[in-house]
C-alpha cells in the first residue's frame, strides 16, 4: 500500500519534505519506519513471515511487526497503529519500551532502495499465539521462537537465509535488550 511519508537526511533529521512511499523508495530517500519485537517471559521472540506478495523480502521471517510512518503522525502512534494492523493486538504505549533507532539501507533493486531510520521497540506478549490476527495482505505466518534459537540459526548460512539480512550489531542489540527484560 502506498503512503505519504516524512523524508529524512542521511542523519535521520526530518527535512519538512514528504513524498508517496513508492518514490521515496525509488529515489533512495530517507525515511522514518518502525520495528516492534515482541517478546515472552519465558524467552521467546514473536516473528512474522513477510507475504509472498510483498515487494520487499519477500517470505522472509521478520521483526514481530513493522511499519511506515505516515506523514506527520507521531512515532509512538504509528508503533501502535502498526501493531493493531498487523497481529490485531493492542497494545499501549507504555507497553512499549524504546530500544534505539537504528539506520538501515538496502538496495533491493536499481528502482527500489530501503533507507530507513528503524524506530525501534519492545513488548512483551501477554497473549497467546493463536489469538493474534495476521493482516492477511503482510503477513504471512507467525510464529515463537526461543531466543537461543534464533540467536543460533542467524549465525548459520543456510538457516539464517530465511531471515531478513539485518546487520547482524542490529539483531544483537536487540537480543541484548531481550535479554535484559527477562
Amino acid at each position: 500500500m502506498d503512503e505519504l511519508i516524512d523524508i529524512l537526511d542521511a542523519d535521520g533529521n526530518y527535512t519538512g519534505k514528504t513524498l508517496m512511499k513508492s518514490e521515496a523508495h525509488k529515489k533512495g530517500l530517507f525515511h522514518p519506519s518502525i520495528h516492534v519485537w515482541f517478546y515472552t517471559a519465558n524467552g521467546e521472540v514473536l516473528i512474522q513471515k513477510r507475504s509472498k506478495n510483498k515487494d520487499t523480502h519477500p517470505n522472509l521471517w521478520d521483526v514481530s511487526v513493522a511499519g511506515h510512518v505516515g506523514a506527520g503522525e507521531n512515532i509512538i502512534l504509528s508503533a501502535l497503529r502498526e501493531v493493531k494492523e498487523e497481529i490485531g493486538l493492542r497494545v499501549d504505549k507504555e507497553d512499549l519500551f524504546k530500544v534505539g533507532v537504528f539506520k538501515y539501507q538496502h538496495q533491493h533493486r536499481a528502482d527500489l532502495v530501503d533507507c530507513e531510520f528503524h524506530h525501534t521497540f519492545l513488548s512483551e506478549l501477554k497473549v497467546p499465539l493463536e489469538t493474534l490476527k495476521m493482516q492477511e495482505s503482510e503477513v504471512d505466518d507467525l510464529a515463537l521462537i526461543h531466543l537461543a534459537l534464533f540467536k543460533d540459526e542467524l549465525t548459520h548460512k543456510i538457516a539464517s537465509s530465511k531471515y531478513i539480512p539485518y546487520d547482524p550489531a542490529y539483531y544483537e542489540v536487540i537480543f541484548r535488550a531481550i535479554e535484559k527484560r527477562l
